[in-house]
């Protein structure tokens, strides 16, 4: 009799236990200093909060380990605490912050395109990194664009400051150092090349920042730039996305001028 109470009683608190685990990993609180916060916000903009897509508003907070979609005319730039920004472009998907534990790791970038800008810390080295399919980038105190094709090939130019490149799937290689002005294609199965200083090739990249910029700017007497694609939302808000207010957004900011030279 004693046994078998006592085999009910380990049960029961290996049960309980296990409630525990579960319980806590699901309402782990969110570390002081993770979210980041939407400067702006335009186009179609969603984040996935328990794999329900919600339309991100100016003012909103993203959670570590949320992921961000932007449709075909989809623009956001978020801020986190440290001053740090960092904007996603059209047709992209990002998860942030995917290691809530490591404020460090900022961007895991799956798709499409983000320009980053890290703050230093008082003048120091504020370490930051964003991780591709194919790259790991590392970063200081810098601004930086990263795009993602496809067939997960990441594009790596600086526009100010230095970043270390390695390959995200052969991690004994040797790092690359990038400083403005250089850029470096990375292809999931090659190894890292050699860095390179193309002025045509960041003229053009930051004529296509110009575009995205200019794409993304609400006309007077038109909507944005690309379709919707509405997702049903809740009672009061038909075709729209949880948390889609309908105001009109302002203008992204404008894009930096062409480094020194052109």
């Amino acid at each position: 009799m004693l046994r078998k109470l006592f085999q009910s009683g380990l049960s029961a608190l290996a049960i309980t236990v296990a409630f525990s685990a579960v319980s806590s990993a699901q309402f782990m609180p969110i570390a002081p200093g993770s979210t980041g916060k939407v400067l702006h916000a335009q186009g179609q903009v969603q984040v996935l909060r328990d794999e329900t897509p919600w339309a991100l508003n100016v003012g909103d907070l993203v959670n570590p380990r949320q992921e961000i979609l932007t449709g075909l005319d989809g623009y956001a730039k978020i801020q986190v605490p440290d001053g740090s920004v960092f904007e996603i472009f059209p047709n992209s998907r990002a998860t942030f912050r995917s290691n809530q534990g490591n404020l460090r790791e900022l961007l895991d970038l799956w798709i499409g395109r983000v320009k980053v800008h890290i703050e230093k810390l008082n003048g120091k080295p504020n370490h930051n990194r964003i991780q591709t399919p194919s790259a790991v980038i590392s970063v200081r105190g810098t601004t930086f664009d990263v795009t993602v094709e496809p067939d997960e090939m990441t594009l790596v130019l600086v526009e100010e400051g230095q970043v270390a490149v390695q390959h995200a799937l052969m991690p004994y290689s040797d790092a690359k150092i990038l400083n403005g002005g250089d850029y470096l294609r990375v292809f999931k199965n090659q190894p890292l090349a050699q860095k390179q200083f193309d002025r045509g090739h960041v003229l053009q990249k930051m004529m296509r920042i110009m575009a995205d910029v200019w794409l993304n700017t609400p006309k007077t007497g038109g909507g944005t730039a690309g379709p919707s694609i509405p997702v049903p939302g809740p009672t009061g808000n038909p075709g729209g996305l949880p948390g889609d207010t309908g105001a009109p957004a302002p203008p992204p900011t404008a894009p930096p001028p062409p480094p020194p030279g052109f």
